[in-house]
Parts: C-alpha cells; sequence; structure tokens
C-alpha cells in the first residue's frame, strides 16, 4: 500500500492513464487532472478516464493547468506527497501549427506545477521531459550526460526548459525533481497522432500510409506498460544532490541539488520498415506507402542510452517490439470492434 496522495497531471493522457492504472493497482490515493482537450479524439480520453473512475482511490479535477488559480487550488485542496507531471501539449510536427498552444501548457502550465510543489512542500516531482531534446545531436546512443542545447523542434525547446525550470526549483526551494525523456511511447489505448496508431488505421481503412524520409528512419519503440513501470520506480526513488558534482565539469544530468533526470527507452533502436512489416503482419495486411521526405522538426534516429536508470533504480524496459505491436492491435481490434 503506498502512502500519501499522488497527484498526477495529464491523467486521462496515454502515459498518464497507464501511471494512474498502476498506481491504484498498488493501493495508492491518486488525484487526476486533465483538460480533456481536443488534440485527438477526446472520446478516447472519456474512455480513459471511465476506467479510471471506477477504481478506489481516484478522484478528479478537470482543469487546464495553465490556469494558475485552478491548479494552485488543487494543490492546496489535496496537498500532494508526490506528483508525476504528465500534461502537456505533445507533438513535434503540430508545434510547427500552433507554438502557443506549448507556451501555455509546457511552459506555463509547468511553472504553475512547480509553484503548487512549493507552496505544498511535495516530496518528489517526477516530470515529463522527451528525447526530442537530443535535437541535433549526433552522438549515440543519447545519453543524459550528454549536453543537449540544440533542439530542432519548439516541442523539444519547451521539454528542455522543463528541465532548467524543475532545477531552479530544485537549487532554490529543496523541492527532489527527476526529469523523463521518453522515447516513442506505443501501446493500448495509445495516441493516434503517434505512427503505429495511424498506420494501424490506415491499414485496416485499406488506404495508404504515408512514410518519411522514403523509410530510412530509427526509433527507440518503448512499450507503455514499461513507461509506466519506470515513472512509478522514479517516483519511488527520490532524486537526491550528486556529492560528486563540480562547476568546472558540470554533469547535465544531475546536480548539487536534488535534481536527476533519466532516458526511458528500449535501448534497441528499430529501422521504420521493420516495424511497419511487424504491423503488416499483426494485420494480416500490407500497407500501401506513400513515400514522403524528412519533416521539419524530425530527426532520423533515436536512440537511449539508459544506464543510470538501471543503476540508479535497477530498471531496464524491455517489451519487443513484436510483442508489443502484437498486443496494440488486439486491443485496437477490440476497442474499435473490428
Amino acid at each position: 500500500m503506498m502512502q500519501g496522495t499522488i497527484l498526477v497531471t495529464g491523467a486521462a493522457g496515454f502515459i498518464g492513464f497507464h501511471v494512474c492504472r498502476l498506481l491504484l493497482s498498488r493501493g495508492a490515493t491518486v488525484v487526476g487532472i486533465d483538460n480533456m482537450n481536443d488534440y485527438y479524439d477526446p472520446a478516447l480520453k472519456e474512455a480513459r478516464l471511465s476506467l479510471l473512475q471506477e477504481q478506489s482511490g481516484f478522484s478528479f479535477h478537470r482543469l487546464d493547468i495553465a490556469d494558475r488559480e485552478a491548479v494552485s487550488r488543487v494543490f492546496k485542496e489535496t496537498k500532494p506527497e508526490r506528483v508525476i507531471h504528465l500534461a502537456a501539449q505533445a507533438g513535434v510536427r503540430y508545434s510547427l501549427e500552433r507554438p502557443d498552444a506549448y507556451v501555455d501548457a509546457n511552459l506555463v502550465g509547468f511553472a504553475n506545477v512547480l509553484e503548487g510543489c512549493r507552496q505544498t512542500s511535495v516530496g518528489h516531482l517526477v516530470y515529463a521531459s522527451s528525447s526530442s531534446v537530443y535535437g541535433a545531436n549526433t552522438l549515440r546512443p543519447f545519453s543524459v550526460h550528454h549536453n543537449v542545447d540544440h533542439p530542432v523542434s519548439l516541442y523539444a525547446a519547451t521539454k528542455k526548459a522543463n528541465e532548467l525550470m524543475a532545477h531552479c526549483y530544485s537549487h532554490l526551494f529543496g523541492i527532489p525533481t527527476t526529469g523523463l525523456r521518453f522515447f516513442t511511447v506505443y501501446g493500448s489505448w495509445g495516441r493516434p497522432d503517434m505512427a503505429l496508431f495511424k498506420f494501424t488505421q490506415a491499414i485496416l481503412s485499406n488506404e495508404p500510409i504515408e512514410v518519411y524520409n522514403n523509410g530510412q528512419m530509427r526509433r527507440d519503440f518503448t512499450y507503455i506498460d514499461d513507461v509506466a513501470d519506470g515513472v512509478v520506480r522514479a517516483m519511488e526513488h527520490i532524486a537526491s544532490a550528486n556529492p560528486d558534482w563540480t562547476s568546472e565539469a558540470p554533469d547535465p544530468a544531475s546536480s548539487n541539488a536534488a535534481y536527476k533526470l533519466y532516458n526511458i527507452g528500449n535501448t534497441e533502436p528499430v529501422d521504420l520498415m521493420a516495424m511497419i512489416g511487424l504491423l503488416e503482419q499483426a494485420l494480416g495486411r500490407e500497407a500501401v506507402k506513400i513515400w514522403k521526405p524528412l519533416q521539419p522538426g524530425d530527426v532520423i534516429e533515436t536512440w537511449a542510452n539508459v544506464d543510470d536508470l538501471v543503476q540508479d533504480i535497477g530498471y531496464r524496459p524491455y517489451t519487443p517490439l513484436k510483442q508489443g505491436i502484437e498486443a496494440f492491435v488486439a486491443w485496437y481490434r477490440d476497442y474499435y470492434r473490428i
């Protein structure tokens, strides 16, 4: 039985839903926040939320984290012991169309969450960063000890900014913070704007799929159950200061404050065409492909080094892509009754 209240923002989102379910299965008291926006089909978010509300120990606040007064009120009323901040405006390509949405949710919203943590003396803040922060980096695999000062999308820039903001609050106010850089999360109850979901939908509808960079891309696909488990384990491992940290040779992944960063990835980048092949096998259909150039803000390859996650938390994501895709397809067919 987990002690204290855990506040989860983005509770009806893809990762937030799975994290809440895992916490509730372990007896936690969970307070969820979500604005249920229409970036993708709100019906999917409502369906996730309905499942959470069926479980004891879960309460929900429908609000926007950019609303300072509303966020402050929830913190003061619920006095969470720990916070898992997963609410954000997601998507690299959409950030080219609506930069304002990323400023509101990812910068203003995160500042409001940090203030809530400060005002109520939260014991540990775990928040979602992203593999996109590696941007123009070419050194592989991506390590949290690498410098990440060259993002190639506004979405990535807001996630890098979140890491910097968290460090300030750890340094100034002693709030332990842990940032998690997620690598291409997929699985049941997933996001319709992501490749696996879009490809499945198109193939089953006998429509072509758009393959960017002519298929010459690699992604470190990470199954949702592995991610949710990693988030909860990170929450239980409270960030602490690195006694070996020095300003002469600063380590980007830690600090002399209670601040830490981790990658959560499967550590096995897969060719996009191999992923499509596994999906075709699971669906029993071949995709009609439209070849497209690399999109602005996209990177050709992601590959996570998770050595710190293994060393500090004793955990490594493990689900093979074939198994994960088959599980997603089974969920998709069941949910949409295909």
